[in-house]
This record gives C-alpha cells, structure tokens and sequence, in this order.
C-alpha cells in the first residue's frame, strides 16, 4: 500500500478523504499502483495536473502534535506561474477537536478546559507559520443545541468576549488571522444570541463578524430554540493575508449562499460545522467542493470529532427512542481547490491541525480558464427569483398535452 506519513508520524493512506478513508485503502491493496493512481486522481483531482505536494513542517510543531496527541497534516497547493503577477502563497490552517471535559463538568471548568486544549494546537499553526487559522463552529462549548435546553445558553458570550480576548494574545504574537466561531449575546440588542464568527486580525484587532445564515431544522438539530438566522450578509473581509469569508455549517448546503461569497470577492470560505455521520457524512466531501469548483474559490471545511453524551435524554421527532448523544462527529477536516483538487482529510476521531499552502492566483486563473462569471445568466435567476418571492408566482412548467386527455 502506498502510504505517505503525517507529520505526527501516523502512516496516513495517499489521496485519503473523508469518508473515502476505508475505500482509499481497499482500492490501494487491491489495484496496481499506476491503476490506483488513475483512481485517485479521478475521485480526488490533480492540482495543475500533479499530486498535492507535502509540506515539511518544524521539529517545534511536530513536537507539539507528539506531546498532545493531536493529528498533523501539511500539503500544498499550487499554481501556474504568471507572467505579470507573483504567486499570491498563503499559509492556512483548519482545527477539528473533541470537547475537553464531560458535559456535565462545571461549564466554567468546561471552557477553561477547551481552552487549555486549543492553545497548543494554534500555537503549533502559529510556530508553522500559518497566516489564516479557522477553529470550528461553536468551540467554545459542547453542541448542546440538540437538547433544547436552554442552560447551555450560558455559554453564549459578546464578539469581545473571554474566547475573542484569548485569541486575540495569540493572533497578535503570531502574526495570524484567526476566525473565532461562538455562540454570541448581543448585548446592544436584547442579549439575544447569534451563531457567530468573529474574525480576528493578525495585529489581535477585531476586523468584523458574521453571522449565521441558515439555521436548521432537521433531527437533532434544533438550532432556531437558542438562535434565528443571521443578519449580517454576505460579508468578505480583506486581511492582509487574502480575502475570507464564513459560510457557517447548515450554509453549506445552500449553493446560492456560496455564490453571493464569491460574488463579493472571497478567495478562501470557510465553513467550521458540527455534523454527525448518520446524517451527513455522504455528502460531507462533495459540497465544499464543488463550492470551490463553482465559485472559483478555495474552501476550508472543519468538523469537530467525538460523540458528546448530554444528562439528559432528548428526542428527535421521528419516533424513534429518547437518547442522550447526537452520534458521532466525524471530523475529517480538509481544504478544497477551485481546480477540483483536494486534500487528505484529518482524522474521523482525533482532534487535529490541517496546514495547507496556497496559491489565491489558482482563484483567477480557473475564473479564466472555465469563464463561469462569464458565462452565467445572473439577471436570468434574478428574475426568476423576483417572480418566485410574489405570491402569485407560477412555475414555468410545459406539459405534455396528452397528459390531460380523456381516454377513449
């Protein structure tokens, strides 16, 4: 089997990704190598035709993944070398992680745990040099919201609050932008809560946030209990690093959420998320890539990993038996390239860093080289859209005429 090894020294499978794992795996014992290569490079792209390149990191950081037990991961992507621009090459990294503590620890110690357990993970991104990081949705805190409870609500804190004020040290020590993913009280507006990310910049200065666009309502997921649809937009916020944006978890089902980030500029998007394998695992590597496929932009998808075990049982509304866990987060953090290419995903079960180089010219090079801003009917939608929003909308519908004739 054809193996390269991560950075913390596990043997990970080449080409591995999400749920493909075990497949990866069967597919390399049992093809031979240029078969399997052909394979590979079918399910998971070539970056400008060749194998994603694996990035040697520093003893510091490797050091940090051996002594804390985290997974290390670190590719490259690149571009086509420009006449007229220089390569654009950011460093960015991803963190999936567990809970540190019990939920039904103090949720004090609880906080204080999660954020002993982060620090050296982002400062192993910051000795690596990384110059975005994105945590994962809601770290701050177990996924509570499937419990309808509304202690959990406790854990909810302003945009300048304990855990913006925790990475603002580490931003600013590393010179590293860093998006914060919270659950927020307003406190201008009523305390009431947001699902929230909070972008940090490099010099530890708050650039802005946005809030969550789409809440669901399916399973577990009874998110609109604690908080209802953003309001912030479509926002991309210009760091000296590169243009970003946060499509927040549920987002990344919604193909018109992605495009209106890419219609406003965003060369990364990240979209930190909280998902469990019974329910969304199957689409879990397909989404965020062919986000980046379309809007021409690199996306950066991170999962939390663990099962959380909440006091006290909860339904789901589907008939089945009270429980007290949502199932298992599966992890398996990864970035994608506007050319269909992406990366080895990070662990289904341990916490973990995924670094990746990339070059923002691939953004404009595949605008150019498939013309999908070109070639796209914008006003086409837009008066679909405006029709579709009035009340007497009819859908444009041409029926067979022999569907509605009387049988002789």
């Amino acid at each position: 089997m054809e193996k390269n090894i991560s950075e913390n020294g596990e043997a990970v499978a080449n080409g591995s990704i999400c749920g493909y794992d075990s497949l990866h795996q069967l597919l390399s014992e049992n093809l031979k190598p240029e078969l399997y290569q052909e394979v590979s490079r079918i399910l998971l792209g070539s970056n400008c035709g060749r194998p994603l390149e694996h990035i040697v990191l520093p003893d510091s950081a490797k050091s940090l993944s051996s002594k804390h037990g985290f997974d290390l991961q670190a590719v490259s992507f690149s571009a086509d070398e420009e006449q007229m621009r220089k390569p654009r090459v950011v460093r960015v990294g991803l963190i999936q992680n567990s809970t540190a503590l019990p939920t039904t620890s103090p949720f004090l110690d609880q906080t204080r745990g999660i954020h002993n357990k982060l620090k050296p993970i982002i400062e192993a991104a910051g000795v690596a040099g990384v110059n975005i990081l994105c945590l994962q949705e809601a770290w701050t805190m177990p996924f509570a919201f499937c419990t309808r409870e509304k202690k959990w609500c406790e854990f909810a804190e302003p945009v300048d609050g304990e855990s913006t004020k925790f990475l603002q040290e580490l931003a600013k020590k590393y010179n590293m932008v860093i998006v914060n993913p919270i659950l927020e009280r307003d406190m201008d507006h009523g305390e009431v809560l947001w699902n929230t990310a909070v972008i940090i910049g490099n010099n530890g200065n708050i650039i802005g946030k946005h809030r969550k666009n789409h809440i669901p309502r399916v399973g577990d997921f009874n998110e609109s209990t604690y908080y209802m649809e953003g309001d912030t937009g479509h926002p991309v916020f210009e760091t000296v690093f590169g243009k970003i944006a946060v499509n927040i978890c549920y987002g990344r089902h919604h193909p018109l959420n992605w495009l209106a980030f890419g219609l406003n500029g965003a060369e990364i998007v990240f979209n930190p998320s909280a998902t469990v394998g019974e329910l969304s695992e199957p689409m879990w590597p397909i989404e965020a890539r062919n986000a980046a496929i379309a809007n021409s932009y690199f996306v950066g998808s991170i999962n939390r990993v663990g099962t959380e075990v909440f006091p006290n049982a909860f339904t789901s509304g589907d008939g089945k038996p009270q429980h007290n866990d949502f199932g298992h987060f599966y992890g398996s953090s990864h970035f994608s390239a506007p050319d269909a290419s992406c990366t080895p995903s990070l662990s289904r079960y341990r916490d973990g860093l995924l670094i990746s180089d990339m070059d923002l010219n691939l953004c404009r090079q595949y605008k150019d080289k498939w013309g999908f801003r070109m070639t796209a009917r914008y006003e086409v939608y837009a008066d679909l859209l405006a029709k579709y929003l009035k009340p007497d909308f009819k859908p444009q519908i041409v029926s067979d005429p022999m569907l509605h004739k009387s049988s002789s």
